[in-house]
């Protein structure tokens, strides 16, 4: 029964019984007798009650809806709206759904691109400052060699802490070049990459372990690449903010598919979590292979009860042609 029915049938019974009361052997006398009185606040209350009854029940899918739209996220997609209510309120909750698959796939075709693109300006800037600046740092290293060589003894020493300066510069070159594009993912696969993302965030300050499983199912580039990032963007964030002196790195094959796991001991997350570019980039980069990544609490630590960024892809079977023959 639709919300409009509901109302008028409502006002309906209270208008007819009023007009019973006033063609029937009720009578209000001059001045209201206290049992009238009471027959007429009685009928009222009645109809009162009635009309709260039928407005919260027929009002209620009306309330879910409004606290599900203040709580709806296209980082966290999935959550609908419960249909229900009548046939009005059913069908505004059906469109209101209906908007969210829209947006969702709208994000998450825009974040792609808006991610491809990123992706090439990293690839266009590494190879620049490697090609480049990279090539331009050796032949200044080389040229200052050849100088030293032929210097007097007393610039030998300037000229040799110039050098270190410059080979110090070259290498923070290919180190910058190799966090916007990293050629080892390409060249020798997503674990090598992720065992050289370990020891590249091992300091004097932090240490991280890995255990990285192989036999994994197969997987594509992008899927590779947005493991690699998340892996990447956590332990940048364990360095930064965390205050943890050892991190782990866990990449394994789960039921469903793949799992990356980056947790540590260091101060937590705290009561308030504010999301950053960094967590956002995460959750868009989760949502274009379709993975769910959750941040919590990672249970450890001896100051802190740590963090644990997880990242779950499922990942589609391979059926192999000619399989059972």
């Amino acid at each position: 029964m639709s919300l409009f029915v509901r109302i008028f049938a409502l006002n309906a019974v209270g208008l007819v019984a009023a007009a019973a009361l006033l063609l029937g052997p009720v009578t209000v006398s001059t001045p209201v007798l206290p049992g009238e009185a009471l027959t007429v606040l009685g009928g009222l209350a009645v109809l009162l009650a009635v009309n709260v009854l039928v407005l919260r029940v027929g009002l209620a899918p009306l309330g879910r809806l409004g606290r599900a739209m203040a709580d709806a996220d296209l980082l966290r997609p999935g959550a609908r709206a419960v249909v229900s209510g009548p046939v009005e309120t059913a069908a505004l909750i059906t469109t209101y759904n209906a908007m969210l698959d829209r947006l969702e796939a709208e994000r998450a075709a825009s974040a792609g691109r808006a991610l491809s693109a990123q992706e090439r300006e990293r690839h266009r800037v590494a190879r620049e400052l490697h090609d480049e600046v990279g090539q331009t740092l050796t032949a200044v290293l080389l040229q200052l060699k050849r100088v030293a060589d032929r210097a007097p003894g007393d610039l030998r020493e300037e000229l040799g802490q110039a050098q270190e300066a410059t080979r110090a510069g070259l290498d923070e070159i290919r180190r910058i070049a190799r966090r916007l594009r990293p050629g080892v993912l390409d060249e020798l696969g997503l674990l090598s990459a992720l065992r050289s993302l370990a020891g590249e965030f091992t300091t004097h300050g932090l240490t991280v372990r890995h255990d990285l499983r192989a036999g994994l199912p197969p997987l594509t580039e992008e899927t590779e690449l947005v493991l690699y990032r998340v892996a990447q963007e956590a332990l940048t964030n364990t360095a930064r903010h965390s205050g943890a002196d050892r991190a782990e790195l866990r990449l394994r094959p789960v039921a469903d598919g793949i799992e990356v796991l980056v947790r540590d001991n260091g101060r937590g997350l705290g009561t308030a979590v504010r999301e950053g570019a960094g967590i956002g980039g995460m959750r868009e980069r989760a949502l274009l292979i379709g993975g769910m990544l959750t941040i919590g609490a990672a249970g450890e630590g001896a100051d802190g009860v740590g963090t644990a960024v997880r990242l779950r892809v499922p990942v589609k079977p391979v059926v192999l042609l000619g399989a059972g023959r």
